[in-house]
């Protein structure tokens, strides 16, 4: 079936949108990876003696987590510079931005239905609450994988959402 003219898109400006496309995803892989290195840097950092490095670490992340040692998972004996729900939260992110490509379009802006990234957030809750009345008590895997789960679906909103951002923005110097 032919498409109206008015759909057409030209070839030119298709490959600007995936080359914009590319590097937004990249920047932002390279960014969260710095992020979810420096957590796990924080205790490698303080057991070879680096408190110049592992403090500020520890430091910056304290305002975003609460970092109870007993809810955190350790490199010998220090703990990671969050928990393990949040570290979950993150690993996740950089690995669904790393396959992100692999299972959908990069330059595809419109997002998935948000009834996903929803659904994503039932395992964390569900974890949460039974260990809140005393049903079950949540370990490091269960909080580490509820949070590997909302990442992962973050990921899958998070980039086409970013695309769009640079597309809109460079349209806008275009017409400026």
């Amino acid at each position: 079936m032919t498409e109206p003219a008015s759909n057409y898109i030209p070839q030119d400006t298709v490959k600007r949108f995936r080359s914009q496309a590319f590097k937004v995803w990249g920047l932002t892989l390279a960014i969260v990876f710095v992020w979810v290195f420096a957590i796990v840097l924080a205790p490698f950092a303080l057991e070879n003696g680096l408190f110049g490095l592992s403090s500020p670490i520890y430091t910056f992340f304290s305002y975003i987590c609460h970092q109870q040692p007993e809810r955190s998972l350790h490199f010998d004996g220090h703990p990671f510079a969050v928990c393990s729900r949040c570290f979950g939260v993150y690993f996740g992110l950089f690995a669904g931005l790393s396959v992100y490509p692999l299972w959908r379009k990069i330059e595809e802006v419109e997002p998935l239905a948000r009834f996903w990234l929803f659904l994503s957030i039932v395992p964390i809750g569900i974890d949460w609450s039974l260990s809140v009345f005393g049903i079950w008590e949540n370990t490091h895997l269960s909080r580490f994988i509820t949070g590997l789960i909302l990442g992962v679906a973050c990921a899958t909103f998070i980039i086409p959402a970013l695309v769009e951002i640079k597309r809109n923005m460079s349209a806008k110097r275009r017409t400026v």
